[in-house]
């Protein structure tokens, strides 16, 4: 049984070291030339392509009109069961004047 035992240690053994030296013949020549194409592809690729799209974004961004949305009374929604425990109680953790309607409308409004 023992025997056995150191039998199947040297296979393993053997079979790993081989597997190493494999692996590590292959990455010689070939993971040079990979790097160099993945460096390339970054510069002439990848951030050019960044580029446009935070141009894109820009640009539609300075078409977009800020207007604030009409505030229509819905009862599901903007409804308080308890207060919030900052602040006055009745605003989120991070409201936004402009966009997040409190339960009777936008703020600063008149109407």
């Amino acid at each position: 049984m023992a025997a056995l035992g150191r039998l199947s240690q040297l296979f393993l053994r053997s079979s790993l070291t081989q597997t190493r030296r494999q692996l590590s013949a292959a990455a010689a020549g070939h993971g040079e030339q990979a790097a160099k194409t993945w460096k390339i592809l970054t510069f002439v690729v990848a951030l050019p392509g960044v580029g446009v799209c935070m141009l894109n974004m820009y640009l539609k961004e300075q078409q977009h009109t800020h207007e604030q949305p009409e505030f229509v009374p819905y009862s599901h929604l903007r409804f308080r069961t308890k207060r919030f425990p900052w602040g006055d109680g009745n605003k989120s953790l991070f409201h936004n004047p402009h966009l997040n309607a409190l339960p009777d409308g936008y703020e600063g409004h008149d109407e």
